[in-house]
């Protein structure tokens, strides 16, 4: 028989039982859909942590207090407090592949305007900070290097700061007054929005003063720093500034050759590389959870396969009586198998795509359609279709015609 035959009496077969074809087709399409949706989220969320880890700053190089690990047991930033202003000072004037740098600290406080009030983060940084993590400023400016040397009450605002102390993100609060656990604070600037990281956090709920004003005047005047930020002076010898950062630290804190480090040095690479990787690893665990979901839609086009061989027993027969081959019939139940997945696959993708398109929307999570991911599900449900479509076919292609006809 012509392949177009086949096809004909393959959509004929399937047309005759609609209800029962579009059941069957049920697994591969919640199957691809899910795929879809499963790996564009995973995708998405990729992409956005790598977006809010280059929000750091180009060629940003972070040292924290602490190591990861201290004879054995876990360490971290909270643990102990090893990095001094001085160390900031060094890295300034003597690593000469790094060409910015700034202590952090930071302390979460109270920020009251007239009646209001509101909970945030307060950051002190020097004036390299905003070079670093290229923050803008909309309205006012910055404070100057006088600024922080004298420890001055000024600071700039993020808009969710603005909106909750004076009533909406728009106003204009330079020049006002605010108190920062009952320390009077000059506002001089509002920065940018920035709107949520990839973590929900909200990267405009945040004050920033200078550093010599947020250590003297609200950390009690402690000689300790919470993190150290500073940049490359390109992206290629981001390496070796760590290198040159590690061995300055080192010298500076008296360490012995075997002795671990007492700080941790991280650059924007590693940590992108440390959630993405994350991310890859769940959303591979994602995708494989919903192609379960393709492998229970291939179990059910075997089982109706099976079902329409039974049926179709003495239609077998008299094919084969009037000259049709067992190639024939393999083929034949085979096109059946793989046209209920091909259609199933493409109804699949449609919904798989909605369903992300609406995740995004209402869900507000990133959300990124791959032509890769939209490939691998569509073929992986063709393979589905011709794997477990095979043996119904073949026990078809296998019958007696005398005993197909026989067959009641």
């Amino acid at each position: 028989m012509r392949i177009f035959n086949l096809f004909k009496v393959a959509w004929r077969s399937l047309n005759r039982n609609k209800l029962r074809s579009f059941l069957t087709m049920l697994g591969i399409i919640i199957g691809v859909a899910s795929v879809i949706a499963m790996l564009a989220i995973g995708e998405g969320s990729n992409q956005n942590i790598k977006a809010s880890v280059a929000s750091l700053g180009t060629n940003s190089i972070m040292v924290f207090p602490g190591t990861t690990m201290s004879g054995g047991v876990r360490q971290g930033a909270a643990t102990t407090q090893t990095i001094k202003v001085e160390d900031v000072e060094a890295i300034a004037s003597h690593c000469d592949l790094v060409n910015h740098v700034s202590p952090v600290d930071q302390k979460r406080a109270q920020a009251i305007s007239g009646s209001q009030n509101w909970s945030t983060m307060v950051l002190g940084v020097k004036n390299d900070y905003f070079t670093i993590r290229s923050l803008t400023i909309s309205k006012g400016s910055a404070f100057t290097t006088s600024d922080d040397r004298a420890a001055a009450k000024v600071c700039l605002v993020g808009i969710t700061v603005v909106a909750n102390l004076f009533g909406d993100e728009n106003a204009d609060p330079v020049g006002q007054i605010i108190r920062i656990n009952s320390i009077p604070v000059k506002i001089i600037g509002v920065l940018t929005k920035m709107g949520q990281n990839t973590f929900g956090q909200d990267q405009d709920d945040i004050i920033i003063a200078p550093f010599g004003t947020v250590q003297k005047r609200m950390m009690s005047s402690s000689n300790y720093v919470n993190m150290i930020l500073a940049s490359g002076v390109s992206e290629d010898q981001i390496s070796d500034a760590v290198d040159e950062i590690t061995s300055l630290l080192r010298e500076k804190h008296k360490l012995a050759p075997s002795d671990d480090n007492d700080f941790t040095v991280r650059t924007q690479s590693d940590i992108s590389n440390i959630f993405g990787t994350i991310s890859k690893v769940m959303t591979i665990l994602l995708a494989s959870i919903a192609g379960i979901s393709l492998l229970v839609g291939g179990i059910g086009i075997m089982n109706i396969m099976l079902v329409s061989v039974t049926e179709r027993t003495r239609e077998i027969g008299i094919r084969m009586a009037i000259g049709a081959k067992g190639r024939d019939v393999l083929i034949q139940f085979m096109i059946e198998s793989i046209v209920i997945s091909f259609i199933g696959g493409l109804i699949g993708i449609a919904l798989g795509i909605t369903i992300s398109e609406l995740v995004a929307k209402f869900g507000g999570w990133p959300v990124v359609i791959t032509v890769s991911s939209v490939l691998l599900s569509f073929l992986f449900s063709a393979v589905i279709g011709l794997f477990f479509g095979w043996y119904p076919a073949r026990k078809a292609a296998a019958l007696n015609p005398i005993d197909a006809l026989r067959y009641e």
